[in-house]
């Protein structure tokens, strides 16, 4: 009885850490902030390979960037907003001034597009 309650807490210590750990701010948080103030849009599909790599560039910071998601559930067919924009592939990430650059962007790309600067190494 001794050991299971020592396991048991033992494992909610464990599961308290890693939640705490990863609830803190994320190394892009300010250049996804500012991607998004400054209007930029990523535009994808939750299928899309390239989209999920370029999601996970900016690790738990993703949440601050402004994504559409362009695909309708089942993944046949593409939701009105994306048709409406001209979105024909994927990921695409469209610019204030109204610029379009499709395929994945490295971060460096991303801030020389906008007036956005990334973490110092």
């Amino acid at each position: 009885m001794k050991t299971t309650f020592w396991l048991g807490l033992g494992f909610l210590v464990v599961i308290g850490i890693i939640l705490f750990a990863s609830s803190g701010p994320g190394k892009y948080d300010d250049f996804a902030q500012c991607l998004t103030d400054e209007e930029a849009v990523m535009y994808g599909a939750y299928w899309c390979p390239h989209c999920q790599a370029q999601k996970k560039l900016f690790g738990s910071s993703w949440d601050l960037v402004n994504y559409v998601e362009c695909s309708l559930p089942n993944g046949n067919g593409q939701t009105e907003v994306c048709k409406k924009e001209g979105i024909v592939s994927y990921p695409v990430w469209k610019f204030a001034d109204g610029k379009k650059m499709s395929g994945g962007l490295s971060l460096e790309q991303l801030s020389n597009f906008v007036d956005c600067e990334l973490p110092k190494e």
